[in-house]
């Protein structure tokens, strides 16, 4: 799903460690904007929000959409699981990465949370990484990029919760960013039906999307010890 409203805000706030549970803020090295450093609110903001909601608000107008791009995305992948690339799975799709942007919209608005920070890159991941599964299992694309872009995301979420339990932020880079973009480009090319049996192009474009998911994890992990050395130094 793209994450392209997020990315542009992405610069201005790295992710930080909640230092009340240990859990990072930041759950997404695409998606910076919602992470909320533990005890300081974004620059120019109130530490409560337009909205009068703080970072550690549950029920909010973004989260709510981000729940709902959670329960709609598995609903997504059944749907192409069933029939292959069809016009109401491809509508259903684009209507949840548009309300991905409004969900940044919203958080920015009303202030960003750290529940938000959690669950917003989740629904990315499930969105993304179970439909390029499920498309793979129809024969729609090859498997090996899509394993690449599944245990880069799974692999970084392990590495992200043990850096932030440390108490390391890593800033997102302009790379994560392009990759996200590209992996929303990629999934809604194979879920587009004129395009449905056009292998090559599909592969090409999976293809694109694997070499930037991977070289960009690389430089989330030297990013991330750098960092970590940065912590250590008297």
């Amino acid at each position: 799903m793209s994450m392209a409203d997020r990315a542009r805000d992405a610069a201005g706030g790295p992710a930080a460690p909640d230092g009340a549970s240990g859990e990072p803020l930041a759950g997404s090295d695409g998606g910076a904007e919602r992470a909320v450093p533990a005890g300081r609110a974004p620059a120019g903001r109130a530490a409560t929000g337009r909205g009068g909601f703080g970072p550690t608000a549950l029920a909010t107008p973004a989260n709510a959409v981000t729940v709902a791009r959670l329960v709609l995305a598995p609903v997504v992948v059944v749907m192409v699981a069933v029939s292959g690339a069809t016009w109401p799975a491809f509508a259903l799709g684009f209507l949840i990465a548009a309300s991905d942007g409004l969900d940044g919209w919203l958080a920015r608005r009303h202030g960003p949370t750290r529940s938000g920070a959690f669950i917003d890159p989740l629904a990315d991941k499930v969105g993304v990484v179970g439909l390029l599964a499920v498309l793979a299992a129809r024969g729609a694309v090859t498997w090996v990029p899509v394993l690449l872009i599944g245990l880069r995301e799974v692999s970084m979420s392990v590495y992200r919760s043990v850096v932030g339990r440390r108490g390391v932020s890593v800033p997102a880079r302009p790379l994560a960013k392009a990759k996200t973009l590209v992996q929303g480009v990629a999934v809604g090319l194979c879920m587009l039906p004129p395009l449905a049996h056009q292998r090559g192009l599909l592969d090409a474009v999976l293809w694109a999307a694997a070499a930037l998911t991977v070289v960009s994890g690389v430089q989330y992990l030297v990013d991330g010890r750098r960092a970590a050395a940065a912590g250590r130094r008297p």
